[in-house]
């Protein structure tokens, strides 16, 4: 039972998802403080469980499941499942709440918050990871992303398919076991990353203050936006002004 502890409220939130209030500004529906209590949870049972000896056992158990030596670059595609997800659903048949602008200003909001407050939490607590490497531990900036556009992907088609609009929030919980399976992560750190995560969407679902911008006719630009791994997780804009 303890063993799965760290991902009974992820799962929680795959089930009862249908009861979340995760509404676009598009349908004038206020943001209520319910919306932030699971994301909350995550947040404080990931700051609870940091440093403690049940994390350590947790990573123990983990590196006996799946091996000392276990390392594996999937955690690496899993994280964007999601955000393609996004895009992809509409050429599958399914009707998206926003126009593809629109959701891409939603997707470079939510993401560059959830990489802001996530990069702040690394420099500030200094988490050593369970293999040492370095001291950017807590959160995991992996399963924040991840559960970001998962978040944002419900709100795009959970109308639509509920079930495709779902589909988000197992590539994300996925992003998470094998952060810790690779010995990146402790289970705290996932935790406190999908709380991050599901707040961003949340938040930026409900209100966006860029979806306001108004882009004029005759100024036009192309703008790329593209996913970065390496040492660093993160999306990187390319913009290229048409005068």
């Amino acid at each position: 039972m303890k063993k799965t502890f760290p991902f009974i409220l992820l799962f929680f939130f795959i089930s009862n998802i249908n009861g979340q209030q995760l509404d676009s500004i598009s349908n004038h529906k206020k943001l209520s403080y319910k919306s932030f209590i699971l994301p909350s949870a995550l947040i404080g049972s990931g700051a609870l469980l940091l440093n403690s000896q049940f994390n350590r056992d947790n990573q123990e158990k983990s590196n006996s499941l799946f091996g000392s030596n276990f390392h594996t670059q999937a955690d690496n595609v899993t994280i964007f499942v999601p955000l393609i997800q996004i895009y992809a659903g509409e050429l599958l048949g399914f009707t998206p709440k926003n126009t593809i602008k629109y959701r891409t200003i939603d997707v470079i909001t939510a993401n560059t918050l959830s990489y802001t407050l996530v990069t702040i939490l690394k420099n500030s607590v200094k988490s050593t990871r369970p293999d040492g490497s370095d001291q950017l531990s807590f959160p995991s900036g992996h399963t924040a992303i991840a559960f970001t556009n998962a978040a944002l992907l419900y709100q795009e088609y959970k109308d639509a398919n509920f079930w495709y609009a779902s589909s988000g929030f197992v590539f994300a919980t996925a992003t998470g076991i094998l952060r810790i399976a690779n010995n990146k992560h402790f289970s705290s750190d996932v935790l406190a990353g999908a709380g991050i995560g599901l707040a961003s969407g949340i938040l930026v679902s409900h209100y966006n203050p860029l979806q306001k911008l108004r882009f004029g006719k005759k100024k036009k630009g192309t703008a790329f936006v593209y996913p970065q791994i390496g040492n660093k997780i993160g999306f990187e804009m390319l913009i290229q002004p048409s005068f």
